[in-house]
């Protein structure tokens, strides 16, 4: 990655290889995700306050689509845009066994290159509660990114005026009403329904170079499409020759297995769910098996997954890493993986991670990975298809910051962080069967767990119960 990473160092409006990867899953070229932001309150969070995160999410940074090159070799580029869904309330409380279903829809009508990439939708709970979502496509962020996002959204909408009187209309930026755009504005009219209001945008004037309410040109050292091309090139054509001259390339192989018989009465591929632990009590049980937070982490997703039926004998593991050198809203992160036996404990889970963390997947046979951004992305599909994917994905995000436990006035129960896949196709699903992420707040770990394998995982409760049955004997969770 670090040719890629200096390259989009000296020039951030353009897309990385990570980047791309991720928007050729929009199109079907790949295993689609888009990343998910939860907090649950105990009690109803008022509209007012969401609507001022909504509105400094606009301006922020993931506000911005992309750009296709007029020249061909060239990077796509990132265009900042403050169009965006309409902030969707749902007033009529769901049950809290549908807290997951209400929130794995959440990822439809996700593009981050003709339309709003992110989305921001809240519904009332039974039990008196409320929960917010705030999903993200990934070529947009990564984990890490999509909580500094949240962070300084939330930050900014306090500062702002979270406590607006009721009825105030919010300026445009630039200083125009939002009475001049339509009855929907900026946020959408109070009384719309979500889902009469769900496939309106907020911005009908569309894109904007540089928006008033940013404090900065977010791209201000952009070269031209001409110049990228030719950098691009000397970079693909000197790296394949030694690449060649090595042996050639081989393409990566990736793991597809077609479901059986598909029943017609199951539509959802994936499932998931949320447990909290106190930190204390993961710690002390990390430790007394000669582990850490992160390896316990590792250990537990892959004996859920034999728990589940998995039959092999080993379990490969990918592994996230956050390469970021100071916080910023992008995917600035490299892949490594461990193979995981049956007879691993957490002890040396921790040995064979650290390990790992020393090195990261690259290219095949050492072409460079910019290649995958001047041929068809179809061709590069094929060339990096299966990139990452092992049999269980263990991303651990990190501590969260404080702020994010408030929501205005309100106090948060549970704060989580996973991701979707939304319009994952039935006939074919990837190689990996089971994701966890993992993050700290509130003096709380929280686990999330996506089940990407409908055979032996086919509902939540399934995922739930395997959990407990891993899990419990442990650490004492708590169920969202």
């Amino acid at each position: 990655m670090s040719r890629d990473r200096r390259s989009s160092a000296q020039h951030p409006d353009r897309l990385t290889v990570v980047d791309e990867i991720f928007l050729r899953t929009h199109r079907n070229l790949g295993t689609p995700i888009a990343l998910q932001g939860l907090w649950r309150t105990a009690d109803h969070v008022d509209r007012a306050s969401l609507e001022a995160v909504h509105s400094a999410l606009r301006s922020g940074p993931l506000g911005r689509r992309v750009i296709r090159p007029a020249v061909l070799g060239a990077r796509r580029r990132w265009q900042p845009t403050v169009r965006a869904h309409t902030f969707d309330y749902d007033e009529r409380p769901i049950p809290i066994s549908a807290l997951f279903d209400w929130a794995d829809r959440l990822g439809y009508d996700l593009d981050p290159e003709f339309g709003p990439g992110w989305r921001l939708a809240a519904t009332r709970l039974d039990d008196g509660g409320s929960l917010v979502s705030l999903t993200c496509s990934h070529a947009l962020a990564d984990g890490r990114a999509l909580v500094i996002a949240a962070d300084r959204a939330i930050g900014s909408a306090m500062r702002t005026g979270m406590d607006a009187t009721v009825g105030e209309r919010p300026e445009r930026p630039g200083g125009t009403s939002d009475e001049s755009f339509g009855a929907a504005g900026i946020h959408g009219s109070s009384t719309a329904r979500a889902d009469s209001s769900r496939d309106r945008h907020t911005d009908p004037v569309g894109e904007r170079e540089f928006d008033p309410v940013r404090k900065a040109r977010p791209y201000p050292e952009r070269d031209s499409d001409w110049s990228d091309a030719m950098r691009q090139w000397r970079i693909v054509l000197g790296g394949t020759a030694r690449a060649l001259r090595g042996g050639g390339a081989r393409a990566a192989k990736r793991t597809v297995e077609p479901l059986p018989e598909k029943d017609p009465g199951r539509a959802a591929i994936t499932c998931g769910a949320v447990v909290q632990c106190p930190t204390t009590e993961w710690e002390a049980a990390a430790r007394s098996r000669g582990g850490t937070g992160n390896s316990l982490f590792i250990w537990l997703v892959a004996n859920i997954l034999w728990a589940s039926g998995f039959p092999g004998d080993t379990i490969e593991a990918s592994l996230p890493v956050d390469t970021r050198d100071e916080p910023c809203v992008d995917n600035d992160l490299a892949m490594t993986q461990i193979t995981v036996t049956r007879d691993d404990g957490p002890a040396r889970i921790r040995e064979k991670s650290r390990a790992a963390y020393e090195y990261r997947m690259t290219a095949p046979s050492g072409m460079p990975e910019e290649i995958l951004q001047v041929i068809p992305d179809r061709l590069a599909h094929k060339l990096s298809a299966g990139a990452g994917e092992r049999d269980i994905l263990c991303s651990n995000i990190g501590p969260l910051p404080d702020s994010l436990l408030t929501l205005g006035p309100h106090r948060c129960i549970g704060v989580a962080a996973r991701a979707i896949h939304p319009g994952l196709s039935a006939n074919r699903v990837p190689r990996t069967k089971l994701s966890g992420y993992l993050c700290t707040i509130g003096g709380d770990v929280v686990l999330s767990l996506v089940s990407l394998d409908p055979v032996r995982i086919p509902s939540a409760a399934v995922l739930r119960e395997l959990l407990e049955k891993v899990g419990g004997p442990l650490l004492p969770f708590t169920t969202w």
